[in-house]
């Protein structure tokens, strides 16, 4: 038994801070401590009490560090690492000027197996310890995320991307409705729920599949109940229609998922901004889940995630970077764009909100809540620890803070990896800390 006690202020939410009053919704402590064993978080409570009850453990002191769950990152693209913040073009301009060449170059096994030790190690050095990612069409593009993720210990979610319209997509990234389910599956019976991997079945979005193979991919998730099913809606108006052109038959770009079998609650789809009634009324009855990618919808002009009303009406909502759309591979930064985001429209999110969409409201569109993204007894030890201290900008506004939402919030909106000052995952140290 493998035993370690971390000490530093701890903030943990006991209920959504959407749902109730922020002041129920999270537990701070000045003082705190998480105790880990093997891998697995087995207390949390205040500092002095946990070293008097377990006086042998080793304890790691964060001093005003703030212990929180890793940051998980729901929607993002591992191959696109190279071509993260690359200049100009809306949706479909990227795709094939920057998007399909890059993901072509992961054809070479050697290159895919770097850009996904790259990203994750990315990913890692800002504080995100679980992603959500797609792949190339390549099989082995999903075999190098894996393996990548099982060696540095990281839960993580992904699957072989789909695509085989001829008239939308490069005749390398293409594979048919049968190579697509074929492979798919053989995939799905190597990693999904092989240690701490989930399968995600993965059509990149309608205008690249034809109905054959969405059909297909429907077949597969209805043999394969366990798994996820990620892709695209509603990103941009000219994409919907386009996808309206495609598929002239369909009530809405959600109907071209729904006729095929592809939408349930193990669904998540990421952008979803311009949803119509009709598909935000299925969406919420189904029970499936919408990623916030702040920085892409931005970065790309994409528009403006309704929050608010989303939440109000009981959607499932995540976070994500959507990297390498988005131009950050901080959660941070996510956070601070979804920030700017919500105050464009009249909905100024709360620092407590922010952080549970990173973590526990992640970890919900992920199907994983009450194993990742929540500090409590019996979740995976994947842990982040803030320095609000990381930057003299940073450091003179938190000297003022009256609360721990006044201290943290200039680190949502400021930070970089830089205020990264620990990472656990499955409750080893990533980064270098001080111990006593």
């Amino acid at each position: 038994m493998k035993e370690q006690l971390l000490v530093g202020q701890t903030l943990a939410f006991t209920a959504d801070p959407f749902a109730v009053p922020v002041a129920d919704a999270a537990r701070h402590s000045a003082r705190g401590g998480v105790l880990l064993r093997d891998g697995v978080i087995a207390d949390v409570g205040e500092a002095d009490a946990l070293r008097a009850a377990h006086p042998q453990v080793p304890v790691t002191d964060h001093g005003r560090g703030l212990i929180l769950p890793g940051f998980v990152d729901a929607h993002m693209h591992y191959p696109q690492t190279g071509i993260v913040a690359s200049w100009g073009k809306r949706l479909i301009d990227w795709l094939n000027l920057y998007t399909f060449p890059e993901e072509a170059r992961l054809d070479d096994p050697a290159y895919a197996q770097e850009i996904a030790a790259r990203s994750l190690d990315l990913a890692l050095a800002h504080g995100t310890t679980t992603l959500c990612s797609y792949t190339t069409v390549a099989p082995h593009s999903v075999d190098a995320f894996f393996t990548a993720a099982e060696e540095r210990g990281m839960r993580v979610v992904a699957g072989k991307t789909c695509m085989d319209r001829p008239e939308t997509t490069p005749e390398t990234l293409r594979d048919t409705a049968r190579s697509a389910h074929d492979e798919s599956a053989a995939l799905i019976a190597r990693w999904h729920g092989r240690g701490r991997a989930v399968y995600a079945i993965s059509p990149r979005f309608s205008p690249t599949s034809t109905p054959e193979q969405l059909q297909a991919l429907g077949a597969l998730w209805a043999d394969n109940p366990t798994c996820l099913m990620q892709t695209h809606i509603s990103e941009q108006v000219d994409e919907i229609a386009w996808v309206r052109g495609l598929y002239p038959q369909a009530r809405d770009y959600l109907d071209t998922y729904e006729a095929f079998g592809l939408l349930g609650e193990r669904g998540v789809f990421g952008h979803a901004i311009h949803l119509e009634p009709r598909e935000r009324a299925r969406l919420r009855e189904t029970g499936a889940g919408l990623v916030h990618c702040p920085t892409s919808n931005t970065f790309i002009g994409s528009g403006l995630f309704d929050m608010g009303g989303l939440m109000a009406e009981g959607q499932r909502i995540g976070l994500a970077t959507d990297t390498g759309g988005g131009s950050s591979f901080s959660m941070l930064r996510t956070m601070a764009a979804a920030y700017e985001i919500g105050q464009l429209q009249g909905n100024a999110l709360h620092p407590a909100q922010l952080l549970w969409l990173a973590s526990e409201g992640s970890a919900r569109v992920l199907h994983l809540a009450g194993r990742i993204g929540r500090l409590a007894p019996g979740a995976e030890a994947d842990l982040v620890v803030l320095d609000l201290h990381s930057t003299l900008a940073i450091a003179q506004r938190a000297a003022r803070a009256g609360d721990i939402w006044e201290a943290v919030f200039p680190t949502i909106m400021m930070g970089d990896d830089r205020a990264i000052a620990g990472v656990y995952v499955a409750g080893q140290q990533t980064r270098a800390s001080s111990s006593t």
